[in-house]
């Protein structure tokens, strides 16, 4: 018996974290076990979610974070593939439930299959959305190819520069992604530093980073719209690349026409 029999909420989520899997994969994002995805599902715990007995653990966080106390998440299982989360959910990934201690979780379904390496990281950073009150529940770390290859040239790593190139390549990229991208420079995969610094970067109001030479981490309300954001962004970088493999340096849409975007969107100026 799985815990989603019975749970149509939770077994949506799934479904939608299967469907993104599947989606990064296609799009050769996500090679071998690369990219993880963690979602809060606190909000999809009915009384037999929260019955539920661990099956694995407690397992050790790493660090304290106190406004976790209680809630669950659906992650991505370590040295697993993304191919295989979205065929078998259940298999390759996990819910866990964050201990009273809140530096420690135990496995509750379906499988012990032990959370991502990262999920220090993933959950360091739903500890700071609760803490700010945000409606956010989902975080998606991939390797989007053209946003990764822009980010080996230091011209673009400067605040707010692959940003704007970005949103002039085409209208819909400033309308859905209306924040830009964050730069984080390159730091040591998994690390804490890692974590902080993408931390910060979120609290200066970003809702994707770039991780310089390695990927980028995106949050939203939910795992599919947090890969939307990542992919309108990498869209441009792949339309700025088209350009200059055809020998020009794509125009790009002029402050003017990206401030009637702002307008018809009514975005932030």
């Amino acid at each position: 018996m799985s815990i989603l029999d019975n749970n149509e909420k939770l077994a949506y989520t799934v479904a939608q974290v299967a469907e993104v899997a599947s989606y990064l994969w296609q799009k050769g994002w996500a090679e071998r076990n690369g990219g993880n995805i963690t979602v809060n599902v606190t909000d999809c715990a009915d009384d037999a979610m929260k019955a539920a007995p661990a099956i694995a653990g407690p397992f050790p966080i790493g660090e304290t974070l106190p406004n976790l106390k209680g809630c669950y998440f659906f992650c991505k299982g370590t040295q697993k593939r993304m191919r295989d989360l979205a065929r078998w959910p259940m298999d390759n990934g996990s819910v866990i439930r964050i201990c009273d201690d809140c530096a420690s979780y135990v496995i509750i379904a379906d499988n012990p299959v032990k959370p991502t390496s990262e999920l220090p990281s993933h959950l360091a950073v739903h500890n700071y959305l609760i803490g700010k009150g945000s409606p956010y529940k989902a975080s998606l770390h991939t390797h989007p190819i053209e946003l990764v290859a822009m980010s080996h040239n230091p011209e673009y790593l400067q605040k707010d520069v692959l940003t704007k190139l970005l949103w002039s390549m085409i209208p819909e990229t400033k309308a859905f992604a209306p924040r830009g991208l964050g730069i984080v420079p390159y730091m040591m995969p998994s690390s804490v530093e890692l974590a902080k610094a993408t931390i910060d970067t979120i609290a200066d109001d970003y809702d994707v980073v770039m991780w310089e030479k390695h990927g980028v981490f995106a949050v939203e309300t939910d795992i599919m719209n947090a890969f939307d954001q990542v992919d309108v962004l990498n869209k441009s970088a792949n339309i700025y690349m088209c350009a200059r493999s055809m020998g020009f340096v794509p125009d790009g849409m002029s402050d003017t026409q990206m401030q009637e975007i702002s307008t018809a969107f009514n975005l932030p100026k």
